[in-house]
């Protein structure tokens, strides 16, 4: 759909803030040739930034702030008028939006699964004990180190491109990565098997794209509407909602995953010990509607099952 530019709505300039990893650039370019395309005759530029997150990469996540640390620059180039919205992997927004700003709108989602990428084995049951397996992600590192505990986990950051090279450099036998950013970046043939959710339950958001835009911008809000998909933001809300009940950020092993079947919200979730050796899961089902409602209940449901104590622990590790 084309919409009219010459609407009294219709902007004349759009400044999309992003960061400049290659993944993040594909994003960013993704939503501004969607928006140049609903907004005939507008500017659709990109603003390039390096986060803070981008630049200490010898620290885990967990270690250094957190994944507000991929979004702050971005906020403050907003707050300042450099920019109107920003686009993010959703998997690395926090699950509690600064205030001033929303996310206004959701798209449609790439596979949301994990993959497993290795240039000697053909997926995780073919790895041998203490092969070493590279992640970032203490979810990850929960799921491996529960199922496969004969391997060796070890710390991977870096932007994608970094990431496979350490791979080939020989450094690990074998990373887990993000389908979806293997995919938007034309690297499909590097994944040698996508995990279902039964063995690596997926991070809230992952796989799909979110714009973030002032909360006072309503015409930035509007711009972006469409570009939203009602499906896919019905299960991030959901996963979402699920993280953010239990405190979810990159200090608590958490996974997230729901999808709409036969016209019902299907959301299971997980939170674990790093160790792998506590783990509380569980599954509920409901209408996409309730979406927020399902994943506090879920979240509910596994702090009455023990999760609580896995909490607890994490806290005090902290």
């Amino acid at each position: 759909m084309s919409v009219n530019a010459s609407n009294a709505s219709a902007p004349r300039k759009i400044v999309i803030a992003s960061r400049e990893s290659r993944l993040a650039m594909w994003q960013a370019e993704h939503i501004r040739d969607r928006l140049s395309g609903l907004w005939a005759g507008a500017e659709v530029s990109i603003l390039g930034m390096t986060t803070k997150g981008d630049q200490i990469l010898d620290r885990p996540l967990s270690q250094i702030g957190g994944k507000g640390l991929f979004i702050k620059e971005l906020e403050v180039a907003m707050q300042e008028g450099r920019a109107d919205l920003a686009v993010h992997s959703l998997k690395d927004v926090p699950m509690e939006m600064p205030e001033g700003f929303s996310l206004t709108a959701i798209t449609a989602r790439e596979n949301p699964r994990d993959a497993f990428v290795s240039n000697k084995y053909a997926g995780l049951d073919a790895l041998p004990a203490g092969a070493v397996v590279g992640t970032s992600s203490l979810r990850r590192e929960a799921i491996l180190r529960a199922k496969y505990p004969q391997l060796k986990i070890e710390p991977l950051r870096g932007n994608l491109d970094t990431r496979l090279r350490k791979l080939d450099e020989g450094q690990y036998d074998a990373i887990i990565l993000a389908a979806a950013g293997l995919i938007r970046l034309g690297l499909k043939d590097r994944i040698k098997a996508v995990l279902t959710p039964e063995q690596s339950l997926p991070a809230p958001g992952q796989g799909a794209l979110g714009i973030e835009v002032p909360a006072d911008r309503a015409d930035a809000a509007a711009w972006v509407a469409p570009l939203n998909d009602p499906d896919t933001a019905y299960c991030v809300t959901a996963e979402r909602a699920f993280s953010r009940a239990l405190g979810g950020s990159c200090q608590v092993p958490l996974g997230g995953y729901a999808v709409i079947e036969d016209g019902q919200l299907w959301l299971r979730g997980f939170v674990a010990t790093p160790d792998g050796k506590e783990m509380v899961a569980d599954e509920l089902r409901g209408q996409p509607e309730d979406a927020d409602t399902i994943g506090r209940v879920l979240a509910q449901r596994l702090r009455d099952e023990g999760a609580d104590a896995i909490l607890a622990k994490l806290a005090a590790c902290a």
